[in-house]
């Protein structure tokens, strides 16, 4: 009796088994097919650069706690148009504080500017912000023959000009990046060789110092070629173009 009632379970086991596998299997296989069990695993752990939402290993600079955007700004490009931060929206771009006439720093860090655009001459989604400390000389026509000497060619870097005290404002307060007059230096003005990062929605970001904390800004004098200058600073223009990369594919 109890050999008979075994037999049963047997039975029904297996029963239950040949009913899992022809309802559910060509569902599972399904599935796999149409990668929807790989498409799950890449969102839930972020693992590819090309979805929509990933986010690179780049550091936010924050302020009070807040990731610091870029403020506003409207002012006058090479070609007489007006633009604005909107401009730059869903574009990642570098920034600088430059004028013509520079006679030390402003030239080697055009180059090296136009290196980097020369590498990634083939991203729509790449540009460059000028903004000159020297309205009063530098108009649209003269930054425009700059931009022809230079061969600047990327039509997403705009060199700007404009009222005074809003440049100033936008480089000492709205960027931490400083820029002066100062009559007793060549030139006549005095600013930082330095370059801000900014990412598709306006955030300005950079990877870690060796403290753990953001480096904020990247030195744009020396040369890749260069490797350090006479103080020993190295360049960090590849590791500009390194960050820009990844901030390409967020």
């Amino acid at each position: 009796m109890s050999t008979r009632k075994t037999n049963y379970s047997f039975i029904g086991i297996a029963f239950i088994i040949l009913v899992f596998g022809i309802i559910f299997v060509p569902k599972i296989i399904d599935r796999i097919t149409g990668n929807d069990v790989t498409r799950t695993e890449s969102r839930s752990k972020n693992v590819s650069t090309k979805t929509k939402g990933f986010i690179s290993d780049l550091m936010f600079l924050e302020i009070n706690g807040e990731p610091k955007q870029v403020p506003s700004f409207s002012f006058v490009n090479q070609n007489g148009d007006t633009i604005t931060n909107s401009d730059y929206d869903g574009k990642v771009y570098v920034v600088e504080f430059f004028f013509t006439t520079c006679p030390t720093i402003c030239p080697r860090m055009n180059r090296n500017l136009v290196q980097i655009q020369n590498t990634f001459s083939d991203f729509k989604d790449f540009g460059v912000a000028s903004f000159t400390i020297n309205p009063d000389y530098d108009t649209k026509e003269v930054l425009k023959a700059y931009a022809e000497n230079y061969g600047i060619t990327n039509p997403n870097w705009h060199l700007m000009t404009g009222d005074k005290d809003a440049l100033y404002e936008l480089a000492n307060v709205g960027f931490n990046i400083y820029a002066g007059e100062n009559p007793n230096v060549e030139g006549g003005f005095e600013h930082s060789g330095n370059f801000a990062l900014i990412d598709k929605n306006g955030f300005i970001r950079s990877r870690k110092d060796n403290f753990g904390n953001p480096k904020i800004f990247y030195k744009g004098i020396i040369s890749e070629a260069e490797k350090e200058d006479e103080d020993g600073e190295t360049e960090e223009i590849s590791m500009l173009k390194e960050d820009i990369a990844k901030l390409l594919k967020e």
